[in-house]
């Protein structure tokens, strides 16, 4: 062998070598099961979306409040209390004079005594009689007709023990008292003036607690629910962040056009006073169809279908198309999500179950 060619030999063995070494290289990076798939995705549009919050008007007041009245009719004599001024349970606020309850009373009183007195001397005649009739004094007619009397005046009695109650309480009520403690927000009568039984005498409300109560459109009902939290700003200081309300009451849908319905919202403890103007916010959702690339859809013996990604496997999912909008295509399934990545570029590579590399 010449000189020359010797290094010649040996240049082309260490090429060889290299050559078998990188192809080696290869197939172990690049071995059956570990081949990706180079693919292009795009996300599932839809879903929830939040529309504008809308603001609705209302006023603050307290969740414990009543408008007091009489039960019964006369002239306003006595006004114990005055506006603004706070009183606590049981207090008399105000007396009205009616000229025919105290009468009734005493007459029922009268009554009764007038009938226990007649109910204890039939009591003691039939006792007597009694005794007498096992003698055989007394026939067993008379004294049964004794008896006879004297069941009817103790049923007579009791008639006049509920008369003489109903006037007791007929008077009681002349005399009007806080049911709770609060603080007078009106007074809505004046002094001598004629009170019918029920008319409005003044208004009471409890400093415990407060609400807003706010009339929205009827569609917007089903966009709130009880104990839902929402935002309500102060008139006054629109500057200021919101206080967070709770939702304690919704009405209910009536058939009356353009009729507002009452959604009662619960305030926070020491944030807004009573009396202020609020705005309470109601933000609407709405459900939006999932689209998909129109790309990604491709037709099977099973229907369609879109490749989703997920962990870097790509798998076949069902879907139902509805229309085309544009570039995309609105669909139905109950697999996929808003979010979901589906592959719309390298699917004519793909298998149910391939791994993918996201280009």
């Amino acid at each position: 062998m010449t000189p020359f060619r010797i290094p010649v030999a040996l240049i082309f063995l260490a090429a060889s070598g290299l050559f078998l070494s990188g192809c080696m290289a290869d197939d172990v990076q690049k071995a059956p099961g570990e081949h990706l798939v180079s693919v292009r995705v795009s996300e599932v549009t839809g879903g929830e979306a939040q529309e504008i919050t809308l603001r609705f008007s209302g006023i603050v007041r307290s969740t414990q409040r009543a408008t007091l009245t009489f039960q019964v009719s006369g002239t306003l004599r006595e006004r114990a209390v005055e506006l603004g001024q706070t009183v606590a349970a049981g207090d008399i606020l105000a007396r009205v004079y009616n000229p025919a309850l105290e009468p009734a009373r005493d007459s029922a009183r009268a009554r009764l005594d007038e009938l226990r007195t007649g109910y204890d001397q039939a009591k003691r005649e039939w006792e007597r009689s009694s005794r007498l009739h096992e003698r055989g004094v007394v026939s067993e007619q008379n004294l049964e007709q004794i008896a006879a009397r004297r069941d009817s005046l103790k049923a007579s009695v009791a008639t006049a023990q509920a008369s003489l109650s109903e006037a007791t309480q007929l008077l009681q009520e002349s005399t009007l008292r806080a049911p709770f403690g609060g603080r007078v927000e009106a007074l809505l009568v004046e002094n001598d003036e004629f009170v019918a039984a029920g008319q409005p005498v003044m208004r009471l409300s409890s400093p415990e607690g407060k609400e807003v109560e706010v009339r929205v459109p009827a569609y917007l009902l089903a966009h709130v629910a009880v104990d839902q939290e929402l935002p309500v700003w102060s008139v006054q200081n629109r500057i200021e962040a919101p206080v967070t309300g709770s939702v304690v009451e919704i009405a209910q849908a009536g058939a009356i056009r353009g009729e507002l319905h009452p959604v009662l919202v619960s305030l926070p403890v020491n944030t807004l006073d009573t009396g202020e103007p609020v705005e309470v916010g109601i933000t609407p959702l709405r459900e939006s169809a999932l689209t998909v690339p129109l790309l990604s859809v491709i037709r099977s013996a099973d229907g369609m279908r879109v490749f989703r990604v997920r962990d870097g496997v790509a798998r076949r999912v069902p879907i139902d198309v509805e229309r085309v909008v544009g570039e995309r295509v609105v669909v139905r399934t109950g697999e996929l999500e808003p979010g979901d990545q589906v592959v719309y570029a390298g699917i004519t590579r793909l298998a149910d179950g391939d791994a993918v590399e996201v280009r």
